[in-house]
């Protein structure tokens, strides 16, 4: 005999509660495993693809570990290095930038003239203030990303666990599968599937998204000849995760710069407008509908907010984990709903005797 629901409910429910408590304890120390263990999630089917094509399991992780290392490394050599400068040089040119802003802004509103005037004021505050956090914030993050991720831990730890998790990822879903509780296994596998489904349709397909966006922004952008182009390719492919946030932010920081460097010359400020407008129209219309799926269950101010939540609570391991749980929030939402509908809470009398007729 199965037990009954309220105790199943509180079995799970300190379940739940073990979980976040070990998260907002071990966060630092688990980080890395968090991110090794995301990491093998994401290039599993890769290695199933590989096997399928008569690898072995053990040759098909060595040879996307190969790969990974390769691609990291030529990162941290070539691209990164170059994306730290560039905003390091964008909070740097802030005041130059804000003083241009004011200058043309004193053409067209003479008033502005005023020493004493609150808006020219505050233009003048503008810029210190930005240099000033601004600078503060990138060291903050710096120092807290060495603070956080010791360097070594990570460089060493993520890609063993990586590695021995993606290499022993089917037998290791195997043996979960076999500690399943019989009686709620068909429906927890149900459920396990649908959450790998919205995983797999959104965190894959997003970051794909991500990827093909921030290096076509960062490309084009270059070409064009905008100062810090790449920065700001990088940070519109990076916020488009969350839907149509990465094109405002990255657009209009585009358009802005634009605006500074090409003034007069309108023909190179358009031609910046008509790359965010036709990155928009390709994601809108070709990348999410083929690589993320019409319909994967989370909503973006859902997304916003877990992501929100789980940062402040957890830290940057928050946020690794906060997109796996909105996903399986939504599901389990989704299925307690459809138990609710079919139910004689919420069919009553009228709902019986329509189905018995």
């Amino acid at each position: 005999m199965g037990l009954p629901v309220r105790q199943q409910a509180v079995y799970w429910g300190i379940a739940a509660a073990v979980f976040l408590l070990l998260l907002w304890a071990l966060g630092d120390v688990i980080l890395p495993f968090l991110v090794g263990g995301a990491l093998a999630y994401s290039l599993d089917p890769l290695a199933d693809a590989l096997e399928r094509l008569g690898l072995s399991r053990i040759l098909a992780t060595i040879t996307i570990s190969l790969i990974t290392i390769v691609i990291f490394v030529l990162a941290a050599l070539i691209v990164i290095p170059l994306m730290i400068d560039q905003l390091l040089a964008l909070v740097n040119a802030a005041p130059e930038l804000s003083r241009q802003l004011q200058s043309g802004l004193s053409e067209r509103f003479p008033a502005l003239e005023d020493p004493d005037s609150t808006l020219r004021q505050s233009l003048a505050s503008f810029a210190a203030f930005i240099q000033s956090k601004g600078g503060a914030l990138l060291n903050q993050v710096l120092a807290s990303a060495v603070s956080v991720i010791n360097a070594a831990i990570f460089i060493i730890v993520v890609p063993v666990v990586a590695f021995y998790l993606l290499l022993d990822w089917d037998n290791m879903i195997a043996r979960i599968d076999a500690l399943l509780p019989r009686d709620h296994a068909p429906v927890i596998r149900d459920l396990a599937y649908q959450i790998d489904r919205v995983l797999a349709s959104f965190v894959r397909g997003q970051l794909t998204v991500c990827v093909i966006l921030g290096s076509f922004y960062s490309i084009a952008l270059m070409m064009t000849g905008l100062s810090f182009g790449l920065i700001v390719g990088a940070i519109a492919g990076l916020l488009t995760f969350i839907p149509y946030v990465g094109s405002l932010v990255g657009g209009t920081l585009a358009i802005g710069l634009a605006l500074f460097q090409f003034w007069g010359d309108w023909l190179w400020i358009a031609l910046v407008a008509v790359i965010f407008f036709g990155g928009q129209i390709v994601e809108g219309n070709i990348l999410t509908p083929n690589l993320v799926g019409g319909s994967v269950g989370l909503h973006p101010v859902w997304l916003l907010f877990a992501l929100s939540a789980f940062g402040a609570l957890f830290g940057f391991a928050g946020l690794l984990v906060a997109v796996p749980v909105a996903a399986s929030i939504g599901v389990l939402i989704r299925y307690g709903t459809s138990r609710y509908t079919s139910s004689r809470l919420y069919r009553g009398v009228i709902g019986q005797d329509d189905g018995d007729a």
